[in-house]
């Protein structure tokens, strides 16, 4: 990179490091006019009037040094903030659907670049011309009128940018922004004719997807697929004709991941997968796969989250790659392993040649590309609370097996009501909210003339997930031991210690977490255990069917930041974590309990069937900055091909030293771009709780 585009991406970089992102100028502006027409029409009519209404007023941005343009960040003046706290409270609450998920998913953004808003249109009047059920007509001219209101949107842009180009005096600058004038004139209006042409439509169309009305609390986080697939017609194109250097390429590629941290607020996930495999089985490895893991290290920030998808066919170099970003301290991109995922997609009813077009939906959840309309973690289970509500139900067990028989009866009963309690909410779902823009780029929305919310989707599961695991099974082993095997402890004086949150009773807590094995150290007698309560979680959650067409409950066993959020609220653990502390961070061992080093570890994470849990499977490893070498990084290498061969999921690794951490807990003005990794995501390690920061610090750190 040369020194502009350094000095370019570094102002804004800059920016965004704490961006300034507003969607409530559009809600307030919608809720404006869909309050104004109460009574007048049909839904779809008042949306669709409101939707428009709102993109005409809304406020186009473009900011010095952007070549990738659209953000929503004009905060509301006092006036215009008190009239949207009042539009809430008697219009928005009241009608808008707030429970349940979106955004967990990549659009078609092939159909867009292939097609553009007007081609997308046109298959809509298509359908509307041979359509006699009123409803799918309504959705039909709801749907245009969204694609209309978009691309009247992007005309405004067009006008920015001409107009400040015709106010500029620096002649780069100048051309910079006339060239975006002509592009925002025809994209994502038609397809897309050149690279950056298709880089500013993707953006562009995933911005105006996460402006959704009728989600106003702003948590949209849409993933943007897989570019070096889609983009990579237009690259090539471009290097041939001599219109594009890679260098310049490279550089449109960091722009557009600095306006993901424009457009979704951190402490969530967004980003991208590079990688993997084509329907035909060819493996996915081109120079956009490489530049698309460069942009980690150019922007240095908490999006996007980059995912690395590794097939048996997959060349080294890539994998090399990856390893030298996580060498230098980067928490992306996370490994996946591409061939599990692709089998258990299968599993789950996709063919072949749609197993191969997933997206980690936020994290590390799975969803199909283009085509899902999927609840990922819903909800999250506290797995060590299902034990600790065991003990509290029945002072004694008899045996073991009485215990263990217990824990699985509290851990159906809840799969069980979560379902419930999911399943119902879509219904309710189905009454009340409609996606418009997002049904057009969702297969099969438009050939069913069905809203994505009414299950027009292609596939619409629900996918719960277990957190703890670690900890249960930690739990149960030290309960085995101590008090069936050794017979050296009774619950009366468990149930004591608990109560008294282990004070009083540093000894028997030092007994259980320095006397017996844990999970994560390569004994087979504790890890059958997580691959048992696995393999019932997985039988369990077949049993159940969500309402909505092709529709099926899926499990994970990942966290978010759920481990901190559930480990605040509970008690102290028979595996000797102390009350208020985090949970396990994923599927891995708990913190600070490998005790044989990062193979023994992997071993334990990798002896449970990963395929059936396409909701997530998070494995998190911490390695010494410090005694990092080169040849350190050959041996990562060997890790991750070993952890993959032998069935793992995902692996996500941090590079980190544990006096940075401290430095940056200690001068955390000093730290602000530091990003590691939790439970699934990555996040800035000053913004983190001092739980968090704790929970980070106490992983243990490996050497290669």
């Amino acid at each position: 990179m040369n020194t502009a585009d350094k000095q370019r991406i570094e102002k804004l970089r800059a920016a965004a490091l704490d961006p300034v992102i507003g969607y409530s100028e559009f809600y307030l502006y919608f809720f404006r006019r869909f309050a104004a027409n109460e009574g007048c029409g049909t839904l779809e009519e008042r949306y669709a009037e409101a939707y428009e209404y709102a993109f005409a007023n809304g406020t186009p941005v473009i900011d010095d040094g952007e070549l990738i343009v659209g953000k929503a960040c004009t905060p509301l003046n006092g006036e215009q903030a008190a009239e949207w706290q009042q539009l809430r409270e008697s219009c928005a609450e009241k009608v808008v659907p707030i429970f349940g998920q979106d955004s967990h998913m990549a659009i078609d953004y092939e159909l867009l670049l292939n097609e553009g808003l007007e081609g997308i249109a046109a298959r809509i009047d298509a359908k509307l011309a041979a359509e006699t059920d009123e409803n799918k007509v309504q959705f039909y001219r709801c749907s245009k009128a969204a694609l209309g209101t978009i691309a009247a949107f992007a005309d405004r842009y067009a006008a920015l940018a001409k107009q400040q180009a015709a106010a500029c005096a620096d002649p780069v600058r100048k051309a910079e922004l006339e060239q975006l004038a002509v592009i925002c004139g025809n994209v994502p209006r038609r397809p897309a004719a050149s690279f950056w042409e298709a880089v500013q439509s993707v953006h562009f169309l995933t911005l105006c997807v996460s402006i959704d009305p009728y989600r106003f609390f702003g948590c949209q986080q849409f993933q943007l697929g897989h570019p070096d697939r889609y983009l990579l017609k237009y690259y090539e194109k471009d290097i041939a004709d001599g219109t594009l250097t890679r260098e310049r390429a490279q550089l449109l590629l960091d722009c557009l991941a600095i306006q993901i941290n424009n457009r979704v607020h951190h402490g969530l996930s967004s980003g991208y997968m590079v990688g993997g495999h084509l329907a035909d089985g060819t493996p996915v490895a081109n120079d956009l796969t490489s530049m698309g893991m460069q942009v980690v290290d150019d922007v240095r920030l908490v999006y996007p989250a980059v995912g690395l998808c590794v097939n048996k066919n997959t060349p080294d170099r890539f994998i090399q790659e990856a390893c030298a970003l996580l060498a230098k301290g980067y928490s992306h991109p996370a490994i996946f392993n591409d061939d599990v995922i692709t089998e258990g997609l299968m599993s789950y009813g996709l063919p072949a040649d749609e197993a191969s077009e997933y997206i980690h939906s936020t994290c590390v959840e799975i969803t199909p590309a283009a085509s899902s309309n999927v609840w990922v973690a819903s909800p999250y289970t506290n797995m060590i609370q299902l034990l600790l509500d065991c003990l509290a139900k029945k002072e004694t067990f008899d045996s073991f097996d009485e215990l263990y028989a217990a824990v699985l009866t509290e851990l159906d009963a809840h799969i069980l009501a979560n379902f419930e309690k999911e399943n119902g909410d879509r219904i309710k779902r189905t009454t009340g909210s409609i996606k418009p823009l997002l049904s057009c780029f969702v297969r099969d929305c438009i050939e069913n003339g069905t809203d994505i919310e009414q299950g027009g989707a292609r596939y619409n599961w629900i996918m719960p997930s277990f957190v703890g695991m670690a900890n249960l099974v930690d739990a149960l082993y030290a309960i085995k031991t101590l008090i069936f095997d050794k017979k050296e402890l009774t619950f009366a004086e468990l149930n004591a210690a608990l109560a008294a949150d282990y004070v009083g009773y540093e000894k028997l807590r030092l007994k259980i977490l320095n006397g017996v094995p844990k999970y994560g150290n390569d004994v087979d007698e504790i890890d059958c255990y997580f691959d048992r309560i696995v393999t019932h979680i997985v039988e369990e959650c077949r049993k159940y069917t969500p309402v909505l067409p092709n529709a099926r409950l899926i499990p994970s066993v990942f966290c978010w930041v759920m481990h901190e959020r559930f480990g605040s609220e509970t008690g102290a653990s028979p595996d000797g974590r102390c009350a208020g502390f985090p949970l396990g961070d994923g599927s891995g061992p708990c913190q600070g309990r490998e005790a044989n080093g990062p193979t023994a570890s992997i071993l334990s994470s990798t002896k449970w069937s990963h395929k059936e849990l396409i909701g997530g499977v998070a494995v998190n490893m911490k390695f010494s900055k410090k005694a990092f070498t080169e040849e350190s990084g050959q041996k990562m290498l060997g890790l991750v091909r070993t952890y993959l061969a032998r069935g793992g999921f995902e692996l996500q690794i941090n590079v980190v030293d544990r006096d940075t951490l401290l430095r940056a807990q200690a001068e955390p003005e000093n730290y602000r771009d530091l990003v590691v990794r939790i439970g699934g995501y990555s996040d800035y390690f000053v913004t983190l709780s001092p739980n968090m920061q704790a929970e980070v610090l106490l992983r243990t750190e490996h050497e290669l």
